[in-house]
């Protein structure tokens, strides 16, 4: 009898979250989750200023939260953990301060993605999608709290990636005067006008893939949720294919409502609410750029790479 396939699990620390995966591949070749959690921590708060630096309380509440989601893992009893982080910690100018409290309180080492690894590796993520598998050559997009990744896949190939300073935490601090209050039209034509600044400077190589791209992390994945409370349905049950009109009418709808009445719309979590309408801007923002109609939406981002990397053998001379 053949032994089990391995079990391996990854923590991504971003900007607004803190996630675990906990993954195989069976006989299959496809990769397979076996749990995962999600906690809504932010600890990237200051990251826009001109020395950014993780809080006190930030560092805590990272830590705590690397702690729970390691004991949420740990019954699968998995051969291998990885720990990475991504915008908020490599930005910060006490990052490293902050990996050093993360292997004290842990054993485990915290790796600090590049911007370069982190877009490389959601990249190997998208492709263990079996929805993405008759697509040969399309943009990748993954907006998080401190940044915006940006990937070109090419006969199923990463070929460009680019890591923007566009999360919604960061544009947010940047640009809005008082995330309290219903977002401006000053508000909102300042955010696109960066972000479309931003596109340009880097010049990103844009596919014309039948006016869609595909997209990851929270903001896709907050827009179904709204919808699914909408029409009574789960979160699995909507559609993956989310058109920019969709995006625009949920932008329209919690824009002009102050925070205390957005975290009352169902499926919004209260952590996300205050930033949201950024994040939608930013994506209006970026289709209109790119000359997207609507976005697949994926599940299988930088974790997902990440799992994909552990468990593939490494090969032989």
């Amino acid at each position: 009898m053949k032994p089990p396939p391995p079990v391996v699990a990854v923590i991504d620390i971003g900007s607004n979250s803190i996630k675990a995966l906990v993954a195989t591949r069976p006989q299959s070749g496809q990769i397979v989750a076996l749990d995962q959690q999600t906690l809504d921590r932010r600890i990237s708060a200051g990251i826009s200023h001109d020395d950014p630096r993780l809080s006190e309380d930030g560092m805590a509440l990272g830590e705590q939260a690397v702690i729970d989601l390691l004991a949420f893992i740990a019954p699968h009893a998995p051969q291998e953990i990885k720990i990475v982080a991504t915008s908020a910690v490599r930005g910060a100018a006490n990052g490293s301060e902050f990996a050093a409290r993360i292997k004290a309180r842990t054993g485990h080492d915290l790796q600090i993605l590049s911007g370069e690894e982190e877009a490389r590796l959601i990249g190997q993520g998208l492709l263990s999608d079996p929805a993405l598998r008759t697509w040969e050559s399309f943009n990748v997009f993954d907006l998080g709290g401190g940044s915006l990744e940006c990937l070109s896949i090419e006969n199923r190939k990463l070929t460009h990636a680019t890591s923007l300073p566009l999360g919604c935490v960061r544009l947010s601090e940047k640009l809005v005067a008082n995330s309290s209050e219903s977002l401006t039209s000053f508000d909102t034509e300042a955010i696109r006008h960066y972000v479309e600044h931003a596109l340009n400077a880097a010049k990103i190589h844009f596919i014309n893939a039948d006016g869609r791209a595909v997209f990851t992390g929270g903001t896709i994945t907050t827009c179904r949720a709204i919808l699914a409370e909408a029409k009574n349905i789960s979160l699995y049950e909507t559609s993956p294919l989310v058109r920019t009109e969709v995006i625009a009418a949920i932008l329209k709808k919690l824009g002009r409502l102050p925070l205390d009445e957005r975290q009352k719309i169902a499926g919004l979590p209260d952590r996300r609410a205050d930033v949201i309408p950024v994040a939608l801007v930013t994506v209006l923002a970026l289709a209109a750029n790119g000359k997207f109609h609507s976005f697949q939406h994926s599940f299988h981002n930088l974790r997902w790479g990440i799992a994909d990397a552990l468990l593939t053998p490494p090969k032989t001379a």
